[in-house]
């Protein structure tokens, strides 16, 4: 199977489950928000997760369970190669990257085009 079809079954399987929940519960977007990264970073700690992107490829690691698998995989890392300490810095140093990607670029929109409010 071709690595763009398994991507985008994996990751549309991710939002159908998830538009699933919030259209049959009252789920707030920061419930869900909160949710997938926890599930991400329980399942990458116990290498479940691990499945889904050999598979699945950007389609597991670009939704929010992704930001938590990854949160997950470099806080091991980091408390195999530092101890206690890594704890805290692992997270971090594992998505920097990512997150410094996401402010730049939303920084980058937000001076190319004039956003309006909903009326």
């Amino acid at each position: 199977m071709s690595s763009y079809i398994a991507s985008f079954l994996v990751g549309g399987a991710m939002c159908v489950i998830v538009q699933i929940l919030m259209d049959k519960f009252s789920i707030t977007p920061a419930m869900i928000l909160v949710s997938l990264v926890t599930l991400g970073v329980i399942l990458g700690a116990l290498d479940i997760y691990d499945i889904l992107v050999k598979y699945g490829k950007a389609g597991a690691t670009v939704p929010l369970p992704g930001f938590g698998y990854s949160l997950a995989k470099s806080t091991i890392a980091e408390v195999d190669k530092k101890g206690l300490i890594g704890a805290f810095t692992g997270g971090i140093k594992g998505t920097a990257a990512g997150i410094t990607g996401a402010v730049f670029f939303g920084y980058l929109m937000a001076l190319l085009f004039n956003s309006k409010t909903k009326n």
